[in-house]
Order: structure tokens, then C-alpha cells, then sequence
């Protein structure tokens, strides 16, 4: 397992896949007229300083986000992600990155609402102060599966689960595996968006075999590989999204194209398991 604090990886090459895919996946919900829901269970502090010691020490956005913004020549369907990071640069540059959260909450619309759950006692308090007085955002410290247990189903019918764990923990895939199947049995409408790393083969096999059989339709495996990287690093990771939405798997497709050139990386999206 990894021993993961998102201080010293925000922006690297995991964070812009999985952050290019979760603005398709939310503005994908905004286009019907009707409210939904964020559930963020892995939270974090919604917003990551560049400068501080902890992302400095192996500087692992050089060769994320600063990669990408410096590659330029975006598509249409990742420039709403770029937005999202120089808006947290008015001045320009890159100073700040932001997390998940900052990132739904600018494509909430005004009937949506957000929850976001993080256990990190001190991670929970700044992402409290980031969202003070925001009365479309909650914010509760707690485990991230107990948070599916807690807030699913939510009243409305559509909306969308980010699943996004750090990895630091035995049997996490187990874990995460009986979370997703038991929060679809409670909300089968919802979207879910389950981010992993790439682990040693024979986990990744037993991963996909238990989520073949869970019992869920409409599984969709994303994932990105750098084609280099330093031995112990993090060489790859993926998204499983339940229940894409409509158009989703073409977007998918294209940006994965896009960051293979951008990022130097392997790409490729399957469907798991369909209708």
C-alpha cells in the first residue's frame, strides 16, 4: 500500500487525469435542469500551496500540471480544467492547486450542493475555513466509506461520488469494493468515480475480478501509465466510473489521447463490465 498525504503530490500527473475526467463527469450533470449531488470522500484540504516544503521535496507537479500548462495547445474539453487551476492564479503562474472540492464547487450550480468528507483532523479544519459560510457545501471529518454509508442515498436523484482514498491501508481494494457495492445498492443512479493507483499486477487482477462479479453494470476502466518514471514512484493510476454518463466514454477517450502526448504516457479505457 502507499503512504499518501496529498501535500507532497498535488499536481502531479495522477491529479491532472484524474481532475481533467471529474470536470467532464460534473459538467456532464449540469446539463439537465436538475439539482444533484457531490460526494467528495476523500476530501483533503480542497487547496495545495506549490511553495510548501511538503510539494517542493519531489516536486511532483514539474512534471504534472507545469507540464501540461506548458505543452499549451488545449482542446476544447480540457480547457475547462485549465480554468479551474489558473483560477486559483489570478496573478498568474503557479502557486496553487486546486483539490477536488474547489474544483466541484466551481461547476455547483445554484441548486446543487456539496458534501465533503476528510478524516485528517487538521486536513478537515482548512478545508473548513476554505468552504466557511458556503451554504452549498458541507464539510464533516470522517472516513471516507463510513461518509457513503452517512449521506447515500441523498434526496436527490442525480449526482455524483468521488472515491478517491489514499491508499494507505491493507486490503484497500477489498475495502473500497464492498463500499462502492453497498452505496449502489442504496443509490443506483448516482455516478461513482473510484481514482487508484496501479498496483503489482496480481492485485490489479484481483481488483477487476471482484468488480466484474460485484453485481454492478456499466463499469468503465480508465487509466494512465507514464512511460518513465523514478523506481517507487507511482507509475500509473486509473478511474472506474459507474454509470458514465451519456457522451462521457468519447470525452474520456479524447483527453486520454491528449494527455498520452502531453504527459509522455500510455492510455487506455475498456469497459469493464456493460448494461
Amino acid at each position: 500500500m502507499l503512504a499518501y498525504r496529498h501535500q507532497f503530490h498535488a499536481g502531479n500527473f495522477a491529479d491532472v487525469f484524474k481532475h481533467s475526467l471529474l470536470v467532464r463527469l460534473l459538467l456532464a450533470l449540469g446539463r439537465k435542469d436538475k439539482p444533484s449531488f457531490y460526494l467528495d470522500t476523500h476530501a483533503g484540504t480542497g487547496r495545495y500551496d506549490l511553495e510548501h516544503p511538503w510539494a517542493l521535496k519531489n516536486a511532483e507537479f514539474k512534471n504534472g500540471i507545469a507540464r501540461v500548462l506548458r505543452h499549451g495547445d488545449f482542446p476544447e474539453l480540457i480547457k475547462p480544467y485549465i480554468d479551474a487551476v489558473r483560477a486559483e492564479n489570478p496573478e498568474g503562474g503557479l502557486r496553487y492547486y486546486p483539490g477536488s472540492p474547489r474544483i466541484a464547487r466551481r461547476l455547483l450550480r445554484a441548486g446543487d450542493r456539496a458534501t465533503l468528507s476528510e478524516l485528517n483532523k487538521k486536513d478537515c479544519a482548512a478545508l473548513e475555513r476554505l468552504f466557511a459560510r458556503d451554504r452549498q457545501v458541507s464539510v464533516h471529518q470522517m472516513d471516507g466509506c463510513q461518509a457513503l454509508k452517512a449521506y447515500l442515498p441523498p434526496k436527490e436523484r442525480r449526482g455524483l461520488v468521488l472515491v478517491d482514498s489514499s491508499f494507505d491501508r491493507a486490503k484497500e481494494f477489498d475495502r473500497l469494493v464492498e463500499a462502492l457495492k453497498d452505496a449502489h445498492r442504496r443509490w443506483a443512479t448516482g455516478v461513482y468515480a473510484l481514482w487508484f493507483p496501479l498496483m503489482e499486477p496480481v492485485a490489479m487482477r484481483a481488483f477487476e475480478r471482484d468488480l466484474a462479479a460485484s453485481g454492478m453494470r456499466r463499469l468503465l476502466w480508465l487509466e494512465l501509465r507514464l512511460r518513465k518514471h523514478e523506481a517507487g514512484k507511482l507509475a500509473g493510476c486509473g478511474m472506474l466510473v459507474v454509470n458514465p454518463p451519456y457522451g462521457f466514454a468519447q470525452e474520456a477517450a479524447s483527453i486520454l489521447g491528449w494527455l498520452e502526448q502531453a504527459l509522455g504516457a500510455a492510455a487506455q479505457m475498456r469497459e469493464l463490465v456493460g448494461e
